[in-house]
């Protein structure tokens, strides 16, 4: 039992990490974009769309991370199956289709809620991306 209450807490920190640091790479990129100050409608609508782009990557490779664990612990019969199990459990979907052994079921829920927090991590990202282009166009109509 430790041992996969240790797995969960790493597997955890990891998908923690690896948004953090994606979030943090972006926000440094989007800020220092061009188009950030180009508040025409396609430069702007280019650059949320790079955005939710990148978000999905970060949100592909936590969801990978998952996967490869349990394909690496014998918890999927192969690594399609764990990738489809990792996403339909990351997003919550949650088809029921594919299931963890017995001993190991306590993996999908914390799964389920670290992809939420995640999800909820990206939404509040792009939120203030789309108020932040926002500001940037209503400064420049001001007089």
């Amino acid at each position: 039992m430790l041992i996969r209450l240790l797995s969960l807490l790493g597997l955890l920190a990891i998908t923690v990490a690896i948004h953090s640091i994606g979030l943090v790479a972006m926000l440094r990129w989007v800020l220092r974009s061009p188009d950030l100050e180009n508040m025409r409608i396609w430069p702007g609508t280019w650059l949320l769309v790079r955005v939710v782009w990148s978000l999905m990557v970060i949100h592909v490779l936590e969801i990978g991370l998952w996967a490869s664990f349990y394909w690496w612990r014998g918890f999927m019969p192969d690594a399609a199956s764990a990738l489809y199990f990792s996403g339909v459990t990351y997003t919550t979907i949650g088809y029921g289709d594919l299931l963890l052994p017995v001993e190991s079921r306590l993996l999908g829920p914390v799964e389920g809620l670290t992809g939420i927090l995640m999800c909820g991590l990206s939404t509040g990202f792009f939120f203030a991306m789309v108020s932040r282009i926002h500001r940037v166009g209503a400064d420049r109509e001001r007089p």
